[in-house]
């Protein structure tokens, strides 16, 4: 049980101090049989004063450049929502929606620990399918966990 805790006060150590050099944290829980993989950002609400982001079906390494390029992008800014964004990553577009951060509450723990009783937002970001379809598009294929509500 030590361990434990141990383990956990290190992880969130790591948490506050990405935050504090860098503005925010990405955590990424990885894929398994069953399950689907994401990310999700922590700092960005308080410190870029935009929405944290959370991307579902992506790999760590995507999902995090996508997280920079987001906050390098659109920090203090307004964010586009249920628009089609070419511009964010050179390989695909993608869209941004709301989602409520409590029906997030499974997925981003850092967030919450990071917030506790603060006000904070999020956005979902929706990607393609291999064949540049989107979701509620016909033949849609690929494993993305749709948490907002998505219409194109």
């Amino acid at each position: 049980m030590k361990q434990k805790e141990d383990q956990k006060e290190v992880y969130f150590k790591k948490v506050y101090d990405n935050i504090k050099n860098f503005g925010y944290h990405t955590t990424s829980v990885a894929e398994e049989v069953n399950f689907t993989p994401f990310t999700y950002s922590t700092g960005l609400f308080k410190n870029f004063e935009i929405p944290e982001l959370f991307i579902s079906g992506l790999g760590p390494n995507l999902s995090g450049e996508i997280i920079k390029k987001y906050a390098e992008k659109y920090r203090s800014k307004e964010i586009p929502l249920n628009k089609k964004i070419v511009d964010l990553i050179d390989t695909f577009p993608v869209y941004f929606i709301k989602v409520n951060k409590i029906d997030l509450a499974e997925y981003t723990l850092s967030s919450i620990n990071y917030y506790e009783n603060e006000n904070y937002e999020y956005l979902q970001l929706i990607f393609p399918d291999l064949n540049g379809k989107f979701p509620n598009e016909a033949n849609y294929e690929y494993d993305q966990q749709i948490i907002g509500k998505f219409e194109i």
